[in-house]
């Protein structure tokens, strides 16, 4: 909170610095994957213009002066292995070693379970300190997409699925874009456990899908399940919310 003369209070961190040491922290991130992988540059690129991303719509967002809370920050954190994830992730072929070695591609692995595990953090945190916020959730909601598009790229650049995998990762954008354009789309949904278990078995099996020892016919049948139960999802909430468009449009 900042006081009459525009200064933050003490006991409290501007978003500006929030946004730096987690900035600090990805382009070590990014340095050290540079050092181990080897990358091209568009690397650096992609992850820079990622974090840009986050860096716009947490400004944009965020109340100026408020404290961002440590919840928020769980999931900054959580952001900086989602974006260094995602920007690899084209680059996921590479990390076998010409000799056969797969050390690469187990720690790829690795790093993306451990930010799997770190979801639930941020929700544990903002209950324990009572934080709850709409941009909270939703800053978790669209860095679990992007998570999920990164891990499609990913099985992609493997080999181990077609091109079909992305589906599994550009359904919800593609709610998201049709919501533009249907209005009645846009009424909130309620929660569901549904939903939740099958986002996280669609992490689960694009996170199998990237071991070295799945083969691409186990990959593949895996997340063409993952894909029919998703798209089973998906129509079960928009006809939820079809049935309700009159509703919104008299609202």
């Amino acid at each position: 909170m900042m006081d009459s003369n525009g200064h933050t209070s003490p006991g409290r961190l501007s978003l500006g610095f929030d946004l730096a040491w987690a900035g600090g922290l990805l382009a070590l991130l990014c340095l050290l994957t540079g050092w181990l992988a080897q990358p091209p540059l568009t690397f650096i690129a992609l992850a820079a213009i990622l974090y840009l991303l986050v860096c716009a719509c947490a400004g944009f967002a965020w109340p100026r002066g408020r404290d961002f809370g440590w919840a928020n920050r769980a999931t900054l954190l959580r952001s900086t292995l989602v974006i260094t994830l995602v920007a690899l992730a084209p680059y996921a072929g590479n990390l076998n070693g010409e000799n056969g070695s797969t050390g690469g591609l187990w720690l790829y692995s690795v790093v993306a379970l451990l930010a799997l595990l770190l979801d639930g953090v941020d929700g544990k945190v903002a209950r324990a300190t009572g934080s709850q916020s709409e941009f909270g959730a939703r800053f978790d909601m669209e860095l679990d997409a992007l998570f999920i598009l990164g891990l499609c790229v990913a099985v992609l650049a493997l080999g181990k699925a077609g091109v079909w995998v992305l589906a599994l990762g550009l359904m919800r954008y593609g709610f998201v874009a049709a919501s533009l354009v249907l209005p009645w789309m846009n009424q909130p949904l309620p929660e569901s456990f549904r939903r939740k278990t099958i986002c996280v078995w669609q992490i689960v099996t694009l996170l199998v899908a990237i071991l070295p020892p799945a083969t691409p016919l186990f990959a593949s049948t895996t997340l063409a399940t993952a894909l029919a139960l998703l798209a089973w999802s998906f129509s079960l909430d928009i006809r939820w919310l079809y049935q309700r468009r009159h509703c919104h449009d008299s609202c």
